[in-house]
């Protein structure tokens, strides 16, 4: 090819590729957009702008979120706007109650939600204009192996004795004790201080110096939601607890005598005679709380380790009348019909509980043992004194009372 032949061509080309270039870049409709014109396109964004709601839709936790809280997380809030409806659910479907707010801004779910739970949220909500707008949105709840919770004694709403302690037992081992602490607090309409004693990495008990004031109102406030218990482990309990204090009612068991005082208010109401337990088999010394009772129950030997030579306890009866126990261990204050009456206030034969006159069936109220029973709180006091045994363990049962106040503050992780 000439190198004339080569000039027309590139400037054939060079013509040709600025038509084309001008062709894609220009013409008549867009020379109206550069001039201020509308295009079929700006139209339709304009017009979709005019559509769009103005209502800003906002649900907490984010979506995709995990280890949420199953007391605060789940919440849906507008601005600009005013909320249509708001559905929540499991993901197998099972609808979870909420209310809106009185304006309509905000939602929020009427019951605690369960751990290890995966929940969809949809919402819906309109502006001034009436345009609507959606959001949705998933999450799922903290699990269990990474979550914990207290279970506490007294219940909600009770009326207790005077030495019932506020104790919680969680169910995964505390190794950030100060955190966790911090998010309890106990306090008593009489004013009395009230520390936090951890017997363990598991349970820690509340009291005061002294027996709680008698008819004093005890409030326990668990904020733990969120608090890290141990590494990766969160806690997911907010809750407020209340109960009241009764009479003060303390019981002085003397195995020597083998009596039993019951006073209310320090005023002997009762003298009531007793058998403790044997010389071989002494019963524990020292200040118990009543921590629970049973009309009647089954007490077997082999269960505290009380065997014979075939491995078979060495008593198993089926129909114990009005028990009261006193520690974990297997020691309760409790209705005897099998032992002759005349061992009662002289002679002590039991394998270390104490035991009162009574008869089967637990139905005589007129009974040593049905009193006792009938007249008796959860958290009243049994002081027992000259078995000749050791004191009690503070942590077997609800036994810190045991502990002096120097040596019950020495055990706060604050």
């Amino acid at each position: 090819m000439t190198d004339s032949k080569r000039r027309s061509l590139t400037v054939a080309s060079a013509l040709l590729g600025g038509v084309l270039v001008l062709t894609g870049c220009s013409g008549s409709g867009d020379a109206k957009a550069a001039d201020g014109g509308d295009t079929s396109q700006a139209k339709a964004d304009e017009a979709a702008a005019q559509k769009s709601s103005e209502a800003q839709i906002a649900i907490t936790p984010k979506d995709g979120s995990n280890n949420a809280s199953i007391n605060n997380s789940a919440a849906v809030r507008v601005a600009k706007g005013s909320l249509i409806s708001v559905s929540m659910t499991t993901t197998d479907g099972q609808a979870v109650a909420g209310v809106l707010s009185a304006d309509r801004t905000s939602w929020k779910p009427t019951v605690q939600l369960k751990r290890s739970t995966t929940y969809k949220l949809s919402a819906e909500a309109k502006d001034a204009e009436g345009r609507v707008a959606h959001e949705n949105a998933s999450f799922t709840t903290v699990s269990t192996a990474n979550s914990f919770i207290g279970n506490f004694t007294p219940d909600n709403g009770t009326t207790v004795g005077v030495g019932m302690p506020v104790s919680i037992n969680f169910d995964k081992a505390i190794t950030n004790k100060a955190a966790v602490q911090k998010g309890i607090t106990v306090t008593s309409s009489s004013g009395q201080e009230v520390v936090g004693h951890w017997f363990n990495a598991n349970r820690i008990d509340f009291r005061p110096e002294t027996y709680w004031k008698e008819n004093s109102t005890v409030t326990l406030k668990l904020a733990l939601d969120g608090v890290e218990g141990a590494s990766g482990v969160y806690g997911v309990q907010q809750k407020t607890v209340t109960f009241h204090i009764g009479r003060n009612q303390i019981s002085y068991v003397d195995a020597q005598t083998k009596q039993m005082k019951v006073t209310q208010d320090g005023n002997v109401v009762k003298t009531i005679p007793i058998s403790a337990g044997s010389p071989e088999n002494k019963t524990y010394e020292g200040i118990m709380v009543m921590s629970e009772k049973f009309q009647q129950t089954r007490m077997n030997g082999a269960t505290v380790g009380f065997t014979d030579d075939d491995g078979k306890g060495e008593y198993d009866i089926k129909d114990v009348p009005h028990a009261i126990r006193l520690t974990n261990s297997g020691t309760f204050i409790h209705g005897n019909y099998w032992a002759a009456k005349s061992i009662f206030g002289s002679v002590n034969t039991s394998h270390g509980c104490v035991g009162l006159s009574d008869t089967k069936g637990a139905k005589d109220p007129n009974t040593p043992g049905a009193w006792l029973y009938g007249h008796s709180l959860l958290g009243d006091v049994v002081v027992i004194q000259h078995t000749g045994d050791k004191t009690v363990s503070p942590d077997n049962g609800l036994n810190g009372w045991n502990m002096d106040w120097a040596q019950w503050k020495a055990g706060s992780a604050i």
